[in-house]
């Protein structure tokens, strides 16, 4: 199944993007780049905060970010209610995120994670279902603070 996809990072995760960019579409999908769109020094939130919002308001089914260790990018995409952002760096881990977090957004970790990991990680995430039953019940009270 074809996606629209938003995908952005910063500059220590330009390159995978660069290459996950072109797996993507060579899988079929639609994507927006939110930039970086060099490798020079550059603030991660000017990138997660208008994929996020674009994802919140469901102008795309999934984001995909890229850093060096994910968690910036992840703790910047979290603060949006709508946005579930799970940090991984084995398959499974985001297929859990898929499957039982119903995660809408994937964090990869350019520093600790090999290209094909990487590759691995997004086409999972993106072929898995969430579960529903309990599973959907605690995702119900993520926003309910």
């Amino acid at each position: 199944m074809a996606y629209k996809i938003a995908i952005g990072g910063d500059h220590a995760g330009f390159a995978y993007k660069g290459m996950l960019t072109k797996v993507l579409e060579a899988d079929g999908h639609e994507l927006k780049d939110f930039g970086p769109y060099t490798g020079e020094s550059s603030d991660y939130p000017d990138f997660v905060h208008p994929l996020s919002k674009a994802v919140a308001n469901q102008e795309f089914d999934y984001g995909i970010l890229v850093c060096g260790s994910g968690n910036g990018v992840a703790i910047t995409a979290n603060k949006y209610p709508e946005i579930r952002a799970a940090l991984c760096w084995k398959p499974e881990l985001a297929q859990l995120a898929r499957g039982h977090n119903n995660a809408n957004v994937l964090c990869i970790p350019s520093r600790f994670v090999s290209e094909e990991e990487a590759v691995e990680m997004m086409r999972v995430f993106l072929s898995t279902d969430f579960e529903g039953g309990r599973h959907q019940t605690r995702v119900n009270k993520i926003t309910n603070c």
